[in-house]
């Protein structure tokens, strides 16, 4: 819980709520411990963000202090944003012999359409558009207790909850402060509960299994979810005992056809979502085109098809009903018979600078091939003032290196997005390469990003120059430079980069960036199975 992040707001009552609910199941519940929750939103281009990524491994760690008294038989873990629910997945897995039962807040009323907050964000980075108009774009987007409405990385980590049959079915997008969302809390309680009990015990570690996995990949390609899970599903994998990589998502995507179009990859939100049918729609869709193992354990019983439906209260009391065999708008939700598209928008960029991730699903077909020069940056204020100068105002290929998590830990980019996207819609060829993240907010601009070897290690993006020329091609996944020194040449110094800046408590996490894995394998700094 706390007050800035309008998700998470609601959980300041859960305490009191679920102790409530426990004793009415027969049981006890403590709060165990808290742990940090930041934004990729607020913290957008400010010096914190590079600490978002590690928090998720802080968070990792929080998790098991706050377990370590073993004195629980049980545990509820109250999460929503983009590395909160990642890092207490990877804690709960540490202790995954209890029950686990994840608990969401919910999405906050729908706003501002997503289309036209994108228009005025575009403006705003032309200078067609004032500060106290962008605030107000804002302010209606972003303005009630809840999640953000777009499907970034927060309500890709709720879909995730639901594959993988970790929370109540049908939890995820039930607005806050209302009659059903405490009716599904309470039903958490009460399965935490029922979970832990003799002769009936359902451990975490029976659920988070190899199927589990695939299923949560499954559901990240038909939807459209965040770039971010291809850092997170495989350190949430590692974490029990299991590998996966980029060439997994990638096969995967090839086969499984893409279900959702909810902002950036269109213009409907996520209550759009929930209200055509919402995740309970997309799993009986899924399952019901043989996408998903339905032969899994989950914390509500022994088949993900009990999570093909859809939660209501009926005369006060929860019942679970069958999804409608259709979707109610077939501008935001389809089933597998009709799809969007017959792949899941994702590619493993691969080639002689290295690989990284390509997410296709918001990029228009006639975007997906650029060959263009290169631009070279460290710094993504220097890419807003090259932008702001006039002197991207052609076809372009953006390269921001020293961005991968042992450089700077690995910020988030968004805010290149209104400027790059203003570029494209000015009729110039743009793309962009960075070891960076984009994550859930990446939009129609094609991007090969989480680029490893990351430049700090002297991976091939510190050695392109201004004026290389480098082929993009989103359908192949193909990326390439053609500069005929390029393999002769040798990688600069990195003295002087964005590394290691001393303030607003980056220096604290120096040694976790000089222990980061690479972005493909999570970008962790845990080591699994070698104690």
């Amino acid at each position: 819980y706390n007050d800035m992040l309008s998700a998470h707001q609601p959980y300041a009552h859960y305490p009191e709520k679920i102790k409530t609910f426990a004793r009415q199941h027969g049981a006890t519940a403590q709060v165990a411990g808290g742990v940090p929750a930041m934004c990729d939103g607020v913290t957008q281009g400010q010096a914190g963000m590079e600490l978002s990524l590690f928090s998720r491994d802080i968070i990792a760690m929080s998790t098991a202090v706050s377990l370590s008294h073993n004195t629980f038989d049980a545990a509820l873990y109250l999460g929503i944003c983009d590395k909160i629910v990642p890092g207490l997945l990877i804690g709960a897995l540490q202790f995954g012999y209890l029950p686990a039962v994840f608990v969401p807040s919910g999405p906050m009323p729908s706003g501002l359409p997503n289309a036209e907050k994108g228009r005025v964000r575009r403006a705003y980075a032309r200078g067609e558009a004032s500060r106290e108009e962008l605030l107000d774009a804002e302010m209606k987007s972003y303005h009630s207790a809840g999640t953000c409405t777009f499907y970034g990385t927060a309500n890709s980590n709720q879909m995730l909850m639901e594959m993988m049959g970790l929370h109540v079915p049908g939890a995820a997008f039930v607005p806050p402060d209302t009659p059903l969302r405490d009716a599904l809390t309470d039903e958490a309680v009460r399965l935490a509960a029922a979970n832990a009990r003799p002769n009936s015990t359902r451990p975490l570690h029976e659920i988070v299994d190899e199927k589990a996995i695939v299923n949560a990949m499954v559901g990240l390609l038909a939807t459209g979810g965040s770039t971010n899970h291809t850092l997170h599903l495989p350190a949430i994998a590692q974490a029990a005992g299991i590998l996966i990589n980029w060439d997994d998502f990638d096969e995967l995507s090839g086969a499984v056809p893409l279900l959702a179009r909810v902002y950036p990859n269109g213009e409907a939100d996520i209550n759009h979502f929930h209200a055509a049918g919402g995740m309970g729609f997309v799993i009986k869709s899924l399952l019901d085109g043989g996408y998903l193992h339905a032969d899994v354990q989950t914390i509500a019983g022994d088949t993900l098809a009990d999570y093909a439906s859809e939660p209501k209260l009926l005369e006060g009391s929860l019942v679970w009903a069958d999804c409608p065999s259709t979707s109610a708008d077939t501008d935001i939700l389809r089933d597998t018979k009709n799809p969007f598209s017959v792949n899941g928008g994702l590619r493993t960029a691969t080639g002689n600078l290295g690989r990284g991730v390509i997410k296709t699903s918001a990029v228009a077909p006639e975007h997906f091939q650029i060959r263009a020069a290169a631009r070279v940056f460290n710094d993504q204020n220097e890419v807003l003032q090259a932008f702001e100068d006039g002197d991207l105002n052609m076809d372009v290929v953006v390269v921001l290196r020293y961005q991968g998590p042992k450089s700077n830990g690995m910020p988030e980019l968004h805010k290149l997005t209104p400027a790059l996207s203003s570029l494209l819609e000015q009729g110039h060829r743009v793309a962009l390469l960075t070891d960076g993240r984009m994550s859930g907010a990446s939009g129609t601009v094609p991007a090969a990003i989480q680029m490893t070897p990351e430049a700090y290690d002297g991976g091939p993006l510190a050695k392109i120059r201004d004026g290389d020329m480098i082929d993009l091609d989103c359908a192949s996944g193909a990326l390439n430079i053609h500069a005929g020194d390029f393999d002769a040449r040798e990688a600069p110094s990195i003295s002087g980069q964005n590394t290691s800046r001393q303030t607003l408590g980056r220096n604290l996490f120096r040694r976790l960036r000089q222990q980061a894995a690479t972005a493909e394998s999570g970008g962790s700094v845990f080591i699994f199975g070698e104690e």
